[in-house]
């Protein structure tokens, strides 16, 4: 799920690092679909998705609340205090403890995995700065530093430690070379994803609205590799029409006040607050 906004290079002169500077609802709209995707290529994660017996979690299920789930986690993670992140951490292993491997799974996984938990994190990161870079133009190097230091938040706000997260841009690299070749697909996974690519989860009238277009954007946000394992063609054409799109959007939605960049995740973040303030299940 990506949710970066605007290069500080767009700005006059340097000030402190604010992320809320840098959330963003129209590239999470986007990057929303393929970050799940590369989360799911690595067999592990995927299986545990889609054995998962935590039905109340499930997108295909339960399409909004699944939505609003994953918009709080990040929200949380990236917008939230400690204690909102240790309130949130504590909801998310009351449904883990019910993500494991049997006998018949095809591969061993468990939820509390933190090397899993470190990829899926790994991907939300990647994500965001592929989409920041389409849409606003490369980020400069110092705020890609800054950013890449603070979203350790992304891994932590679950069980992986802070030493886990590689130390910094270059060590994530080498990461992400080593890691990406391990993702690969089977007729299962690629049969979930398709479905995710389908919209098969919403209304009629929406999937015929959107699939189309949903599936062809969401093809060219994913990594060559991932292309080729779900047997997905793009284009040079492909190519220079999604950035053309996500380029206007960047000059359009970037213009928007922050809290209005912001949406849905400050919503999502007053939400979890007043759900634990209440004594209500946060997810």
């Amino acid at each position: 799920m990506t949710i970066l906004s605007r290069s500080r290079s767009q700005q006059s002169e340097p000030v402190p690092f604010d992320i809320r500077d840098y959330i963003d609802g129209a590239a999470a709209f986007y990057g929303a679909t393929a970050n799940v995707i590369m989360q799911l290529s690595l067999a592990p994660v995927g299986y545990g998705v889609a054995e998962s017996t935590v039905h109340s979690g499930s997108i295909m299920l339960h399409p909004v609340k699944r939505t609003r789930t994953t918009l709080t986690y990040l929200s949380v993670a990236l917008m939230g205090t400690d204690a909102d992140r240790e309130a949130y951490r504590t909801a998310i292993n009351g449904a883990h403890r019910h993500v494991h491997s049997t006998a018949d799974s095809p591969v061993k996984y468990n939820a509390f995995d933190k090397n899993l938990q470190l990829w899926v994190a790994a991907c939300l990161y990647w994500g965001s700065i592929d989409v920041m870079d389409r849409i606003y133009g490369p980020v400069d190097d110092t705020i890609a530093d800054d950013f890449y230091d603070y979203a350790h938040h992304l891994a932590t706000t679950l069980q992986v430690p802070r030493e886990m997260w590689p130390a910094d841009r270059a060590a994530f690299a080498a990461y992400w070379a080593e890691h990406l070749p391990q993702t690969s697909v089977d007729p299962t996974i690629k049969a979930y994803f398709d479905r995710l690519l389908d919209l098969k989860m919403v209304t009629p009238p929406l999937r015929l609205l959107l699939a189309r277009f949903h599936r062809w954007f969401t093809t060219g946000l994913l990594p060559q590799h991932i292309r080729d394992e779900l047997g997905l063609s793009w284009t040079p054409t492909d190519e220079r029409r999604l950035n053309r799109l996500l380029r206007t959007t960047g000059t359009i939605w970037g213009q928007m006040p922050r809290p209005i960049r912001n949406f849905p995740f400050n919503a999502c973040l007053a939400d979890m607050r007043r759900r634990n303030r209440r004594g209500k299940p946060l997810i």
